[in-house]
């Protein structure tokens, strides 16, 4: 019972902070509802045993690219030539669109056959994963690697002065 309340906690706490990241007219407090719905997306992944995908979650997602984020929003503040706040243009465009899918996605949840098995609760992907990415998958893994690096160093370059 305890497991139910908290997870329909996590659920409402996650899908209200998703709205406010994009109903809210300030960008920092946009940026702050989103690290709740960061955080709630990886207490979704625990609830559903991706115990690895939850910790990169957190650690990418939350720990770098919401934090660029924040930094970026907080130094573009101080230019005073700029307007940073942002208006939803088309909000019932959109309303309606969203009620649309919600209503396709309500009616194939209810006209599916679940299927019903017994709970087995599964092994620690963690292990397998480090595995699977250190020796039977390290060329891709490396080429991915090399690739970000590639793309840093173009952000890089673009972005300096042309003296």
């Amino acid at each position: 019972m305890m497991i139910d309340a908290a997870f329909w906690f996590i659920v409402v706490l996650t899908l209200g902070s998703a709205c406010m990241v994009v109903l809210n007219e300030k960008l920092i407090y946009s940026a702050i509802a989103l690290l709740f719905t960061l955080f709630g997306v990886a207490a979704l992944y625990v609830f559903l045993w991706a115990d690895f995908l939850a910790g990169v979650q957190v650690m990418i997602y939350v720990g770098g690219i919401l934090v660029l984020i924040i930094f970026g929003i907080m130094l573009t503040n101080r230019i005073t030539s700029v307007n940073i706040s942002h208006t939803s243009v088309q909000k019932g465009i959109g309303g309606m669109v969203v009620l649309g899918i919600l209503f396709v996605l309500g009616v194939m949840i209810l006209n599916t056959p679940w299927l019903h098995t017994e709970f087995v609760e599964p092994a620690q992907t963690t292990a397998t994963i480090g595995t699977l990415l250190m020796m039977e998958y390290l060329l891709p893994f490396e080429v991915a690697s090399l690739l970000l690096l590639a793309a840093l160093m173009g952000a890089a370059m673009l972005s300096r002065r042309d003296d």
